[in-house]
């Protein structure tokens, strides 16, 4: 009778070990969910920190889980070759299309070209935003006056870790309730 207990309990054992395939891809699922809800997280604080977001800029934090280790982590997305991520178009509402009655005004189309390359960005170029304000910028003059500055925030140096922080406890949650689940049953 012992050596068959000995040998259930060397079974969960054998299940709740990181070795375990099973067992690896719950824990990257695990961790996956913790830092999607963290993205999220610092995706709204980017939002509330910025007093306008037309161009979503918010939508450049990235989370990414390890896959030779157990682990993972939130960054702002770094300019890459191409062009990562969703295009974003930018529409601005036109005057005209307003009051269909109004005399004058810009009554043309805009010509999808390089002039308007401002109305288009992508997520790399949204997380170039993210590190300008975060990094801030000098007070620039030119020949029509001081042009002003960013101030520096660092608004994703404070908050990320918090996050990160946040969601390690919801992944050692979500350890624990699995091993009791292994072990109860």
């Amino acid at each position: 009778m012992e050596v068959s207990g000995f040998t259930e309990t060397g079974e969960v054992l054998g299940r709740i070990m990181t070795n375990d395939p099973h067992m690896a891809k719950e824990l990257r699922g695990f961790i996956k969910k913790a830092l999607k809800e963290a993205r999220k997280n610092l995706t709204k604080d980017a939002r509330d920190y910025m007093n306008s977001d037309p161009r979503k800029a918010a939508n450049a934090v990235k989370y990414a889980v390890y896959k030779s280790l157990f682990g993972g982590n939130l960054s702002i997305l770094q300019k890459g070759r191409g062009k990562a991520g969703a295009k974003y178009e930018l529409v601005r509402q036109r005057k005209v299309a307003q009051n269909p009655h109004m005399r004058g005004g810009n009554s043309r189309p805009r010509v999808n070209d390089g002039r308007n390359r401002l109305d288009y960005y992508y997520s790399s170029d949204r997380g170039y935003i993210l590190r300008f304000l975060a990094s801030g910028t000098v007070s620039r003059m030119s020949r029509f006056g001081n042009r002003g500055s960013i101030r520096q925030s660092d608004w994703f140096g404070h908050t990320a870790p918090f996050e990160m922080e946040a969601a390690a406890g919801k992944v050692a949650e979500a350890i624990n309730e699995y091993v009791k689940q292994q072990t109860n049953g």
